[in-house]
């Protein structure tokens, strides 16, 4: 993608199914959990670079003793610099006591970060300021441990408002209006009512505070409570928790709208927001390596039992189909194959493009993420020269030369590394203040690779959602080679939509084929059409959001989908740039066809799974046609 775009956070769970001697025993350290969630952290740093966080809870331990750590880093390498201060607190222990490198007892005693249950995110800001405070994992702290929440998620629920004044109607008063906040204390809320009834049945029948604590740990059914607190949330969300005694849970929107996966075995559980995560770092199979089901609670008791339960009821599954376009990594082999199918896809509108020229065509991709859609266009490049060849000698078989063979296998597509990326300065500018003065530097270009004037210079990228960085700096640095002509081949479909499930696309007005389809209207003398559009949404503004209809439809009524393509290349093409440029979008269906598990398109189709799409939709179009800056939730 060469846009920078924020989205999905990253969470990372290992819970120690075994004492940390058996750690020190067969890994020779107690600190192999520890070590493991920095890995496992690391591998999933793609989903969050503005900050990250990391907890760690021990078990039974003595009142009097701190058992919960928390550490949490905004710093530019925010995972490095957590692990570095959790090395600095080891070290310093060990070197009052060298017994605690190896005498798990003193460690866990004696170390923040020693024990058995471990949570780490990462933080893609998408709502509030990229501060500590904003940062997971947030705690809710008691004198009850099994009332202290710990929780982190990869989330973004639409309708904070209502789950706020919920909290206010309750008699509550939050400190902070936030989706992090809510969601910790809508959970907390069913949390403490579950605790207080456990309590009231436990002393009517006689039993002692403290064995009644004890209790309520052993029997605390969090089903129930996730249950209740989640039963209103609208949105796409995978939300990870931890109380205070050592009962952990992952659940996952009725939707499947955000991933989660887990590994479990007699030693470990392990979840984390990808797959290929947990299958380097632990080595295990990918057959080994499970989702979280839509609507489900992954529970892991105190006393290492794992339950498997149903919270919210399943709707029609409707995985975000961007994680399969670029936020994951692609090394998921499934990723990588659907990744690849995708520019397997592109390759007929690429020939008609070219008009089959091959002799006067280069191929090439950016941003780096888009190598692997580059793959699959290559491929479908070569099986379409395949039979074309084999057509050409079946045609001719009475009557081939050895010439006429050298002239017809010479015949391939030129392949060139044309745009080079600047890492270095891509990090240094990796925030958004004064990215739009360097951008232009974050590429550099092959020289010589280009018959100026002459060839056609096909370019894949992942996504097209603003078209900034390609009208500001890409199209701009490729003209330098001169080419003829420039196509921009665009991986995903048209992004006509806001998202608002975590993803921060969500004023439409800075969506490239949302400002063609509007120039589009004002061409063909419609565009008095968005002042009706803006009339229906003011009308229904304040309507409940499964009320709320999908009118900003209308405007990509009236063109074609090629229409917009046309004039999403004509808004990118300045009159600085000598080549023509032409932009090819992938189709709807062809993206179903390559991803036929994540089919949730919201963003190209304005279909939103939950009733608060429409609602962030409807708010985007306001704030666009009032000239609001702002975000639509």
């Amino acid at each position: 993608m060469s846009d920078a775009i924020k989205h999905e956070c990253g969470i990372a769970i290992i819970r120690l199914l075994k004492p940390l001697e058996y750690y020190e025993q067969k890994y020779g350290t107690w600190q192999w959990a520890m070590n493991k969630l920095y890995l496992l952290m690391e591998k999933q740093h793609n989903r969050g670079q503005d900050g990250a966080g990391a907890v760690c809870i021990k078990l039974d331990m003595e009142p009097g003793l701190k058992y919960i750590n928390r550490l949490r880093s905004v710093r530019l390498n925010p995972i490095q610099h957590i692990f570095e201060q959790i090395g600095e607190n080891v070290q310093a222990a060990i070197n009052k006591d060298k017994d605690s490198l190896h005498d798990w007892h003193k460690a866990k005693a004696n170390i923040e970060f020693a024990g058995e249950l471990y949570m780490g995110h990462l933080r893609y800001g998408t709502f509030g300021k990229n501060i500590v405070d904003n940062l997971h994992p947030v705690i809710r702290q008691n004198n009850w441990r099994s009332r202290t929440l710990v929780m982190a998620g990869n989330f973004n629920l639409t309708n904070v408002d209502e789950m706020f004044n919920y909290m206010v109607d309750f008699g509550q008063h939050p400190r902070y209006y936030s989706d992090t906040v809510t969601a910790l204390e809508m959970v907390g809320l069913y949390l403490d009512e579950e605790n207080q009834k456990l309590f009231r049945d436990y002393k009517n029948k006689g039993i002692a505070n403290k064995e009644i604590s004890h209790h309520i740990e052993e029997n605390i059914d969090l089903n129930k409570i996730l249950a209740s607190a989640s039963q209103n949330w609208d949105g796409g969300y995978v939300m990870a928790g931890m109380l205070g005694h050592g009962d952990t849970f992952v659940m996952r929107d009725p939707w499947g709208i955000r991933p989660a996966f887990y590994y479990i075995d007699d030693e470990v559980a392990v979840v984390a927001s990808e797959r290929p995560a947990i299958k380097t770092v632990f080595n295990v199979d990918y057959k080994d390596i499970k989702e979280v089901s839509p609507g489900e609670a992954l529970i892991i008791r105190k006393n290492g039992s794992i339950q498997k339960n149903l919270v919210r009821v399943p709707r029609n599954k409707t995985a975000c189909s961007f994680e399969r376009i670029y936020f994951s990594r692609g090394t998921d082999k499934d990723i990588y194959l659907e990744r690849k199918k995708l520019g397997e896809l592109l390759v007929p509108k690429i020939l008609e493009a070219i008009d089959y020229d091959f002799e006067n065509t280069v191929f090439s991709f950016i941003p780096n993420t888009a190598e692997t859609a580059f793959y699959g266009m290559l491929k479908g490049l070569e099986d379409y020269l395949l039979q074309r060849n084999k057509k050409i000698i079946s045609e001719n078989k009475d009557n081939l030369s050895g010439e006429m063979l050298d002239q017809i296998f010479s015949l391939r597509p030129r392949v060139e590394k044309i745009a080079v990326k600047d890492a270095k300065l891509r990090t240094f500018i990796s925030s958004d203040e004064g990215r739009d003065d360097l951008i232009s530097h974050v590429y550099d270009v092959t020289y010589g690779a280009v018959v100026p004037n002459k060839d056609t210079l096909v370019i894949i990228d992942d996504s097209i959602v603003r078209g900034s960085t390609l009208k500001d700096s890409i199209l701009k640095i490729l003209d330098r080679l001169r080419p003829k002509k420039i196509i921009i081949v665009s991986s995903a479909p048209q992004i006509r939509y806001p998202d608002c499930y975590g993803i921060d696309m969500t004023k439409l007005g800075e969506f490239i084929a949302f400002q063609a389809a509007v120039e589009l209207l004002e061409q063909k003398g419609k565009a008095h059409i968005l002042d009706e559009i803006y009339k229906k949404c003011k009308a229904q503004q304040f309507l409940p959001k499964d009320e709320i209809i999908n009118y900003v439809s209308q405007i990509y009524e009236l063109s074609t989908y090629e229409e917009v393509s046309k004039q999403v290349a004509s808004i990118i093409k300045t009159d600085s740039i000598n080549a023509e440029v032409e932009v090819i979008y992938q189709t709807v269906e062809s993206l179903h066809k390559a991803c036929p598990d994540n089919l949730g398109d919201w963003y190209f189709t304005g279909e939103y799974p939950t009733p608060g799409g429409n609602k962030v939709l409807n708010t985007s179009f306001i704030n666009y046609k009032e000239g609001k800056n702002e975000r639509a939730y």
